[in-house]
């Protein structure tokens, strides 16, 4: 079928993974346990009231449902969440896979991926913009190519050189997916219809803590409001991505995407203002957390006091959703010993402990062994006595605007513990807390709840936000797999100096 056809055929793809190189390789077993899907199952999934792909994909298609007649070609859309470096075996596997079926469906008039743009393999740093060069190549120069962005991608200049348009999440916590998807597909057809676009982009020598990469306020939030007064009859999009800092790679930084409708000059000019203007407001992205004994004090004394507001603590440094692993027990521990009052806490990922509390029976009393198999610096083995509360098959949908909010949510067989003064959700997969149905699902009252601790970094603020203010949240800092202190890091690809880690690092504007 010819280009801009009045029914267009576009393949849509997507490779999701935000790799946390500190963290284990992943490979099949982690994308099928979250999704893996190829050719009808993907329509099939987003055709679902509580699909598992993500938001971007549903806008995407709905758009293009509503703005005229299309084709859609699914071919393979998989993730694995946030995690470590995928398995360069498996990556290839996906990538031939890719390479075989969109082969098969060609020509296309338009490409769409929905991807995540942080992915890290076990030998190269760029997987991204090597899926999207291979597809360039199949396609050819002339059939637009548009991806939707987590904004914690770690751009590349393949990336940019290969597509027409970037676009990246605008909120932290993610809870625009679904917007972002119908722009893409409103974006679609505009090129379907003709429209060039022009691109510039610049990376800053400024990683971004993810505490510090917030929407709602803070330097992030207000770099990203700046960029959209930009867009325009010129300016189609303007994408800021914090980036992830955990991947390691050459290619981490801050960056700056400004996509017009052909004027490239005006895209230098905007790219380089907003550049510009975070890089001046960069002392401001320097992390500021909770030690880990102010946090039970705070925990000890609400829990003494009823008349104190309860709080939330983010236990940052152990967020699934940054690649940890979720089953650090620092602040366990901590409050256990300290005998705070009314505290809970998930989800914590131990799948051996949720075998034996559901071998066990709801009722019964036992010693649990935490992290009986999963043992490292950070997640240490600690044993209490436990009763089992419930028990529960892990499965439910996502409320209250969080990043999952109306996606099925699968945390596995899971088992509400008590253990002393703590109440814990243990699981068999590893998620990070996006909102109190991680708790609520399990007969775990989050609003009855003096402290409420969560394996999350910042999208529990979304999914939260109903019940704690961001005055009654706070960051713990602590040992983990995701903490927000880079100092903790034995980097050894991210480009130096950089930005806070090397307070001194300097940057000049492009010329040009």
């Amino acid at each position: 079928m010819a280009k801009n056809d009045a029914q267009p055929r576009i393949a849509l793809l997507g490779f999701n993974l935000e790799s946390n190189r500190f963290s284990p390789v992943v490979a099949r077993k982690d994308f099928e346990e979250d999704f893996h899907l190829v050719g009808e199952a993907i329509l099939a999934d987003a055709a679902k009231d509580a699909p598992r792909v993500l938001g971007t994909l549903t806008g995407f298609i709905q758009t293009m449902n509503g703005s005229g007649s299309w084709t859609p070609v699914p071919i393979l859309m998989t993730s694995a969440g946030a995690a470590g470096c995928v398995d360069h075996a498996f990556y290839l596997e996906v990538k031939d896979e890719v390479r075989r079926l969109l082969e098969a469906e060609l020509p296309v008039d338009g490409v769409y991926f929905s991807e995540h743009g942080a992915a890290v393999s076990t030998e190269i740093t760029d997987p991204d913009g090597d899926l999207f060069a291979m597809v360039r190549g199949l396609v050819g120069p002339d059939v637009p190519i548009v991806s939707t962005l987590d904004l914690h991608a770690n751009i590349s200049d393949t990336m940019v050189d290969s597509t027409d348009l970037l676009i990246s999440y605008l909120t932290n916590p993610h809870v625009d997916q679904h917007e972002r998807g119908v722009e893409a597909g409103h974006a679609m057809r505009e090129l379907l219809a003709g429209v060039k676009t022009e691109k510039a982009f610049i990376r800053l020598p400024l990683v971004a803590p993810n505490v510090t990469q917030l929407t709602a306020s803070g330097p992030y939030g207000d770099a990203i409001d700046l960029g959209q007064t930009k867009i325009d009859d010129t300016i189609m999009n303007v994408s800021i991505l914090g980036g992830f800092m955990q991947g390691d790679t050459p290619e981490n930084g801050m960056a700056f995407i400004v996509t017009a409708r052909g004027d490239r000059d005006a895209a230098r000019r905007v790219c380089r203002e907003l550049a510009e203007r975070t890089w001046n407001d960069r002392h401001r992205f320097v992390p500021q957390l909770t030690s880990l004994d102010d946090c039970v004090a705070m925990a000890l004394d609400i829990g003494n006091d009823a008349s104190k507001d309860s709080i939330l603590i983010a236990d940052v440094a152990d967020n699934p959703g940054s690649g940890a692993r979720g089953n650090t027990t620092w602040l366990l521990k901590a409050m256990h010993d300290a005998g705070a009052r009314d505290v809970i806490l998930g989800p914590f990922f131990d799948p051996p402990l949720s075998a034996e509390a559901r071998e066990r029976g709801a009722g019964a009393t036992f010693r649990a062994q935490f992290n009986r198999e999963e043992q490292s610096e950070f997640s240490e083995a600690w044993e209490a006595d436990a009763e089992v509360v419930s028990l529960w098959d892990g499965i439910f949908v996502g409320r209250g605007g969080a990043t999952a909010a109306g996606r099925r949510v699968d945390l596995g067989p899971t088992a509400v513990l008590r253990v002393g003064t703590i109440t814990v959700v243990v699981t068999s997969h590893r998620k990070q807390a996006l909102d109190s149905a991680h708790f609520e699902s399990f007969g775990v009252s989050v609003v009855d709840a003096r402290t409420v601790i969560v394996k999350s970094r910042g999208h529990f603020r979304a999914g939260f936000a109903h019940i704690f203010p961001p005055a009654r949240i706070f960051e713990a800092d602590l040992p983990g797999l995701s903490t927000p202190n880079m100092k903790n890091y034995p980097f050894e690809r991210l480009p130096r100096p950089i930005f806070p880690l090397d307070p001194d690092a300097t940057w000049e504007p492009p010329t040009q």
